[in-house]
């Protein structure tokens, strides 16, 4: 019986060996969770017939140490939650392994060829689309017509009335201060609107404008009280621009909320319009939030999606597959979803990697520790045998 009960002791220990030494493997492998075996006693009855590897446990809930690889579409994922992809067979599997990249088809997928799931993005909205393949669209996006300008700044109350009364671009004499601002048409083509503001009386400024260095008819009067806040127009004012070659015709909202006539120097705070150019996509990046930005040659950045993260019930009964994946099992229950930093799923650590939670020290201990009970094992058997020959050498 000696024999069974030392054997049995060490198939355990080989159980025991192969976990360890696959833990010492992975050291070095993103994303990989330790296992441990662990070990329960065997009887027959009230005879005991030794030992066995009853169960092995996964670290799951243990983190890694944070890599900073600065690549755009790598991220780690800093508490609970695993990255979902699914293979071409459709069959889904989780992952603590960040490394993303666009296929040749504008899908995002994983460093194996897997498609990352993830929720659509709803134009014009903030809201969640579809959970599904995530895809970047590779072609460009048309230019968007410029419509709105907000311009902010301080008409200065030192400015005199020009000596010259008749307003002429041409002529600085005519007009206390000008700026430029920069607008699109429907074509994406790059225009200028030039603002020339003329000091017309007490807490009255007239503004006039030109579209690529050609006067336009419309003017504008600002008004301001004596604390120097502007009190006329309280809305946007529209200036029609005219109808550039090949594109639409264009007018253009110029929102002064906030235009102050202060003493001292004239300053301008805020000059941006909207619209922009046509643009190629140069580059996708992933964000703190979980969201797959594209990026554009003409400086747009557009939200394609927002990645998915998966919870178990158990995730300690998740199933161990190749390629530092996981696929559920009976055991682990139906995966939830959220986004990251949402509901269960831990945050996004964007441009960093999450390390092996392998502890090299404590494996190399239980790796002397098995050795030390191997060799006991055997000694077992070892002693078991001598009295055997002993015993027949009596007969």
């Amino acid at each position: 019986m000696s024999f069974e009960v030392a054997l049995s002791g060490i198939n355990a220990i080989n159980s025991q060996l192969d976990t360890i030494s696959n833990n010492i493997a992975n050291s070095g492998t993103y994303g990989f969770k330790y296992s441990r075996s662990n070990f329960a006693a065997m009887y027959a009855g009230t005879q005991a017939t030794g030992a066995e590897v009853s169960s092995v446990t996964q670290s799951i809930d243990i983190g890694g140490g944070v890599l900073t690889t600065g690549r755009s579409m790598d991220a780690s994922i800093q508490g609970r939650g695993f990255f979902v992809t699914k293979s071409s067979s459709g069959e889904s599997f989780y992952s603590r392994v960040g490394i993303f990249s666009t296929d040749k088809d504008g899908y995002v997928v994983d460093s194996f060829g897997r498609k990352v799931q993830g929720y659509a993005a709803v134009a014009g909205s903030t809201a969640l689309g579809a959970l599904g393949d995530m895809k970047v669209s590779t072609g460009q996006i048309p230019a968007q017509a410029s419509a709105k300008l907000q311009y902010v700044a301080n008409m200065s109350a030192d400015w005199k009335v020009p000596t010259v009364a008749t307003f002429d671009k041409n002529d600085p004499q005519s007009f206390n201060s000008s700026m430029v601002s920069v607008v699109y048409d429907s074509l994406g083509a790059q225009h200028s609107v030039t603002q020339y503001f003329v000091k017309t009386n007490t807490g009255e400024v007239t503004v006039h404008y030109t579209f690529d260095g050609t006067d336009l008819a419309s003017t504008n009067t600002l008004t301001f009280d004596t604390a120097g806040q502007l009190t006329s127009p309280t809305a946007a004012v529209n200036v029609p621009l005219g109808t550039p070659a090949g594109a639409t015709a264009m007018a253009l909202d110029i929102d002064y909320s906030g235009t102050t006539q202060f003493a001292g120097e004239a300053t301008n705070t805020t000059n941006a319009a909207d619209g922009y150019a046509s643009g190629t996509m140069i580059g996708v990046q992933i964000t703190d939030d979980g969201s797959v930005m594209a990026q554009y040659s003409n400086g747009l950045k557009q939200r394609v999606g927002t990645l998915a993260l998966a919870t178990f019930p158990d995730e300690g009964a998740l199933t161990q597959v190749s390629d530092t994946s996981w696929v559920a099992s009976n055991a682990s229950g139906t995966p939830l979803y959220f986004t990251p930093g949402s509901g269960m799923a831990g945050k996004l650590t964007p441009g960093s990697l999450e390390q092996s939670n392998v502890d090299m020290t404590e494996q190399l201990v239980d790796l002397m520790s098995a050795q030390r009970n191997y060799q006991a094992n055997t000694k077992v058997i070892s002693t078991q045998n001598e009295m055997m020959q002993t015993l027949m050498q009596a007969l």
